[in-house]
């Protein structure tokens, strides 16, 4: 079994900053990327960035100099620090982590529960 858990979001007025966190524990494994979506009520959930292997990363437009992706591959964590927050960052969070399977190739995606995101104006 392998976990996925999300924690850091809460309610921040526009301009605020928050720092999400997503944590993978269980069984072994190891971890080839991660990435966050993000949905808001009504939207299909959307990408918002990614951080591979080699630590290459990835944004949609609209956070790209506002959003930061990182990665502690000691503590199988990745952090979304979100700074400059918009009202329409609005949304539930959600850490997606590929993790290899046996076979040290393909990967199977596992998905966190979500942490609200509450921007106001």
């Amino acid at each position: 079994q392998v976990h996925v858990v999300e924690s850091g979001g809460g309610l921040v007025q526009a301009g605020g900053s928050l720092r999400l966190s997503c944590v993978v524990s269980g069984s072994t494994f190891t971890i080839n990327a991660f990435n966050w979506y993000r949905q808001a009520p009504g939207i299909q959930r959307e990408f918002v960035a990614g951080i591979s292997s080699d630590d290459s990363t990835d944004y949609v437009s609209n956070v790209k100099g506002r959003f930061t992706i990182s990665r502690d591959n000691a503590k199988n964590t990745v952090y979304l620090q979100m700074n400059s927050l918009k009202p329409e960052d609005t949304a539930v969070y959600y850490c997606n982590a590929e993790i290899f399977l046996p076979d040290g190739y393909e990967v199977y995606s596992y998905w966190g529960q979500g942490t609200q995101v509450t921007v106001s104006s």
